[in-house]
């Protein structure tokens, strides 16, 4: 159901009526334990938010106190955030789409979860809506909202996702839609400020630059100066960042500028959360490598790349069994190494989530590592009672999976009892073999 406004340009959709017909792309959300299917109009479906992703960030955003007022998402795509929020703070929300049948699935998807989640008192559905309209008009929005019976008319808090162009980590501030200052200008006067500023999530692209990290900080410091900010990177595995956000004013960390969330596999797990790290300075984030002459019985580890981008991992290391015993080999690209001479005895959850690997050196290895001198590995790795070797140096990516396959189907014939893997940082001349102790 739609109801227009007076302009007949801003249109409110109402979650408890919307009715699906026409709608597309209705997938299952595999990171959910409900299974959702969502719709995603218009190939939405690549730029939507993982459920586990969405869900994490509101179990956070309830840890601060927020005042009574509207729950805003002003770009809100799908919904799939938006919903999130309403379901861990059990508040109705308002989300604004300028495009129609996006905004129709949102309002879809979030009936989808209030009603496969359980939740049997209608006040929270009845009370949400959807606007088709302008998310930076912060006027006309709430001018609609009041016209379709919405008494309140300040925002308690404002998440905002911006498109912008994909696969770059060149593009300007100008480039998002709708544009940051776009947005502030519109909503300033309408966010409830408590002492520590409005509560406001910027939602942007895991590639952006330091340089553009300290633009936004800037453009942010424009319209609220002084606000704490903290810069949260949340992560699935796989050595990724999937998700980058600033967190601002009265839903920032008071001292910590920096936080990494690491999403588990296992969707009944609750993320992992570190907090620390300092402010985003002009200086290159990239960690300080030390060469240093690699010797048989040292141990090597490969951190989570994500960890790494996050700039937390010199917080985090210390804690682990070696202290700060260790030196960074390879601080970039997919597999940052750290060498340590005290085996790493720590176990549990938190380490496999954020050590890929980590084992004691048993040997170097000076051949290439082709189809011609596999052979050569699987001998040397039977020498160590290796059963199980994986590869964990950059090779072509139409190579790799041939000599992974070669090292298996030959080991696997063997009666090795350890598992072991190969590595290469990019100072050394020679792979190197770890043992998994």
């Amino acid at each position: 159901m739609l109801l227009a406004s007076r302009d007949n340009m801003t249109r409110v959709i109402f979650p408890l009526s919307e009715s699906n017909i026409g709608l597309f792309e209705n997938v299952p959300d595999k990171t959910s334990l409900e299974r959702f299917r969502f719709y995603h109009a218009n190939e939405g479906k690549p730029l939507a938010t993982p459920w586990q992703v969405a869900l994490s960030r509101a179990q956070i955003l309830r840890g601060y106190q927020l005042p009574e007022g509207i729950i805003l998402d002003c770009a809100c795509g799908s919904g799939i955030q938006i919903a999130a929020y309403s379901e861990i703070l059990k508040r109705p929300i308002v989300g604004v789409e300028l495009n129609e049948e996006r905004a129709r699935a949102s309002a879809v998807n979030f009936r989808t979860v209030f009603t496969e989640r359980g939740d049997d008192s209608l006040s929270r559905l009845k009370n949400s809506y959807f606007v088709v309209g302008d998310g930076r008009d912060g006027e006309k929005v709430l001018a609609t909202l009041s016209e379709a019976g919405l008494a309140e008319s300040r925002v308690a808090f404002l998440h905002l996702d911006p498109a912008r162009p994909r696969n770059s980590r060149d593009h300007d501030l100008s480039e998002m839609a709708p544009r940051l200052d776009e947005i502030f200008l519109g909503w300033q006067n309408h966010l409830i400020a408590s002492e520590a500023g409005p509560a406001i999530l910027l939602d942007l692209s895991p590639r952006i630059s330091n340089r553009q990290m300290l633009d936004v900080e800037k453009l942010v410091n424009d319209f609220w100066p002084g606000l704490k900010k903290t810069w949260t990177w949340t992560s699935r595995g796989r050595g990724r960042v999937d998700r980058l956000a600033l967190w601002i004013g009265s839903i920032a960390e008071p001292g910590h500028p920096r936080r990494f969330v690491r999403i588990p596999p296992d969707p009944t797990k609750a993320p992992l959360i570190l907090l620390g790290g300092d402010a985003i300075e002009n200086t290159g984030e990239e960690l300080i490598t030390t060469p240093v002459n690699l010797q048989r019985g040292a141990n090597m580890s490969i951190v989570d790349s994500a960890l790494v981008e996050s700039g937390l991992a010199d917080d985090w290391l210390p804690t682990l069994s070696f202290g700060g015993d260790y030196v960074w080999v390879e601080s970039t690209g997919r597999r940052p190494i750290i060498y340590h001479q005290q085996q790493l005895v720590n176990s549990g959850a938190e380490l496999a989530n954020l050590i890929v690997a980590s084992g004691r050196i048993v040997d170097f290895i000076l051949d290439n590592l082709t189809l011609e001198t596999v052979d050569n590995l699987v001998e040397i790795a039977l020498i160590h009672d290796i059963r199980k070797l994986t590869i964990r140096a950059g090779l072509d990516p139409k190579m790799q999976p041939k000599l992974q396959g070669s090292l298996d189907r030959q080991l696997a014939r063997r009666h090795g009892s350890k598992e072991g893997f190969i590595v290469r940082p990019k100072s050394s001349e020679k792979y190197v073999l770890c043992v998994i102790d």
